[in-house]
C-alpha cells in the first residue's frame, strides 16, 4: 500500500464504494481528490477520435490513481473507471497537501514511487513502439508485474484480459491470443485456468 490507510483516514480521507462501469472522474476534469485502491480494479482509458479505445494503466489495490495531477495544474488527461466492485480512500487535494507537509518519509516515499512508475511507463512505451507483438505484450507484462511485491517467475497474476492487451498495445485480439500462445512455448510466461501468469 503506497500510504497507510489509518493515516490517510487521520487527515481526513473517507472511504468510498464504487460498482462496476462508474467513473471516478473524467477526462477533462479537475483534479482535487488523492485516490487510493484499498480493493478492486480501476482503467485508466482514453478514447482516440475514432472513438477507439486505448487502456493505459490497470491499477488495482494498494495503489494511488493519478496522484500526479494533485502537483500541477492540468486536467485529467484519462478517464478512470471502475472494473469490479472498489473501495477507494478519498482525501482532498489540501489535505493531501497538508499530510505530506507534515509526513517527509512519505513525501520521499511518492517521489520514489512515482520515479518508478514513470521510468517503467517510458520503457513500456518504448516497447509499444515496436514492430514486434512479443515485445509490446512483454512491455506490458513488465509494466504491471514492477507494482508487484513478487518478482519470480510465473508469480504474477496478470489483471489484464486479452482485450485489455489488445488496448493497451495497439494490437489485434486475435494478435494478442496468437503471440501469448507462442510466448508461452518460449516459457515466458504460463496460462493456468486462461489466466497469465508472468
Amino acid at each position: 500500500m503506497l500510504i497507510e490507510q489509518e493515516l490517510l483516514l487521520s487527515f481526513g480521507a473517507t472511504i468510498e464504494n464504487f460498482y462496476p462501469a462508474d467513473i471516478i472522474f473524467d477526462e477533462g476534469s479537475t483534479p482535487k481528490y488523492y485516490y487510493q485502491i484499498v480493493k478492486g480494479r480501476i482503467k485508466l482509458n482514453h478514447y482516440n477520435e475514432n472513438g477507439k479505445e486505448l487502456i493505459l494503466a490497470i491499477l488495482t489495490s494498494g495503489l494511488s490513481v493519478c496522484e500526479l495531477l494533485l502537483f500541477m495544474d492540468k486536467t485529467y488527461p484519462v478517464n478512470a473507471v471502475v472494473l469490479e466492485p472498489s473501495t477507494l480512500l478519498r482525501l482532498s487535494k489540501v489535505d493531501f497537501e497538508r499530510m505530506l507537509d507534515e509526513n517527509v518519509m512519505i513525501s520521499r516515499n511518492i517521489n520514489k514511487f512515482l520515479s518508478e512508475r514513470l521510468y517503467h511507463k517510458i520503457i513500456m512505451l518504448e516497447n509499444n513502439t515496436s514492430t514486434h507483438a512479443d515485445v509490446r505484450i512483454l512491455g506490458v507484462l513488465n509494466y504491471h508485474k514492477s507494482f508487484s511485491s513478487e518478482q519470480s517467475k510465473y508469480s504474477f497474476e496478470v489483471p489484464l484480459t486479452r482485450q485489455q492487451l489488445a488496448s493497451m498495445t495497439g494490437l489485434r485480439v486475435e494478435t494478442v491470443i496468437r503471440t501469448i500462445k507462442n510466448l508461452e512455448k518460449l516459457s515466458k510466461l504460463q496460462i493456468r485456468d486462461r489466466k497469465i501468469y508472468y
